[in-house]
């Protein structure tokens, strides 16, 4: 792990020197062994960043051999779907620590079937990874497995969204509520507002998937402080079955002869977005999220008006990130919430959103 004094890098002893610690402590930190005082770790790890000691030490566990591997847990998909830039996240973050002796692999299943998500859970739970990253659907299961995961010490983030516990390392994705709150305040954009249409997806039979809740909520909350007498009313579609969706928003919101208001609080508003073309309507406003390929042609032919917009891949290799440097580095995460911007894209700018 030394190098020599001309070569120009830096070494353990320059760690120790400006941290006013001996090597040997440092060898301790950066190997998450034996006992340091949280002063004296604090103290190298701060050193470590500012004299940019990163590689040296990632090589350096490298070279011990030990294995570790981050799971992450998120739904199945088809291609182009929201889950798939998650997933291609993943991949690119999996390039990026695999240099360093980490796997990263995911763990997929139905986000409309408990069963298949409580049989992924007790996979990962039969053979526990060093860390794993959450997409949570299922509130009550989720927090029963981070419960498990706690008491086996595998650390643990969410990504896209969160359930509020106590145990969670970190969290990376929009901050729904207030997504919720925005979306609701650029649908009505100070407008009289006589009703709003919140079409949602038809999810497991049970109703226990509900990961827009949070958003939903942010986006009631909205309405109550400002549009007290506005009419709510939920759509409920089944997205795979295209006539039965045309029936209910035929029934629903086609029989409505007033300007309408509309929105998704999930990344799939292209459904609505396809009915109001087909159909021809134009009397209406629609806000939906994320930038599938669907949506944004739906934003640049007009049958959605805004879109609120996130890099979850981009968030998903910082989350992994910081999962390696805890791991690896016994680097705390240096927030426990970590909110991406939330973007508001429409037909004249989505375009050059990178």
């Amino acid at each position: 792990m030394e190098e020599s004094k001309n070569s120009g890098k830096i070494t353990i002893n320059d760690v120790a020197r400006a941290a006013g610690v001996s090597k040997g402590t440092v060898d301790r930190v950066l190997h998450a062994r034996g006992e340091v005082s949280k002063k004296s770790r604090e103290k190298v790890l701060k050193v470590i960043e500012e004299l940019g000691f990163k590689p040296n030490m990632y090589a350096s566990l490298l070279a011990t051999r030990k294995e570790y591997v981050i799971q992450c847990l998120i739904p199945e998909y088809f291609t182009g779907e929201f889950w798939s830039f998650t997933d291609k996240g993943i991949q690119d973050a999996a390039e990026l620590v695999a240099r360093y002796g980490i796997k990263v692999e995911s763990v997929k299943y139905d986000q409309y079937n408990l069963e298949s998500f409580q049989g992924a859970c007790a996979r990962i739970l039969a053979n526990p990874p060093s860390g794993l990253l959450v997409a949570p659907m299922f509130r009550a299961q989720t927090l029963q497995f981070v419960k498990e995961l706690s008491e086996k010490r595998v650390p643990y983030m969410f990504i896209d969204s969160k359930i509020e516990d106590e145990n969670y390392l970190a969290y990376f994705g929009m901050p729904m509520y207030q997504s919720g709150y925005l979306c609701a305040d650029i649908l009505t954009n100070e407008r009289k507002v006589d009703k709003v249409y919140m079409v949602r997806i038809a999810r497991d039979k049970r109703g226990l998937s509900d990961p827009t809740v949070t958003r939903r909520t942010g986006f009631l909350d909205y309405m109550s402080e400002h549009y007290p007498n506005t009419q709510l009313e939920n759509v409920f579609i089944n997205p795979i079955n295209r006539d039965e969706m045309d029936r209910v928003l035929d029934n629903v919101i086609g029989s409505d002869n007033d300007f309408k208001y509309i929105v998704m609080f999930n990344s799939r508003v292209h459904l609505v977005a396809d009915w109001i073309s087909r159909r021809g309507i134009r009397d209406c406003r629609v806000v939906g999220y994320d930038v599938l390929d669907k949506n944004l042609a739906a934003l640049r032919a007009g049958t959605v008006n805004l879109l609120i917009a996130q890099h979850t891949d981009k968030r998903t290799v910082e989350a992994i990130s910081a999962m390696a440097d805890f791991l690896i580095l016994n680097k705390p995460v240096p927030q426990k919430d970590n909110f991406t911007q939330m973007d508001i894209l429409n037909r004249y700018n989505c375009d050059y959103y990178l």
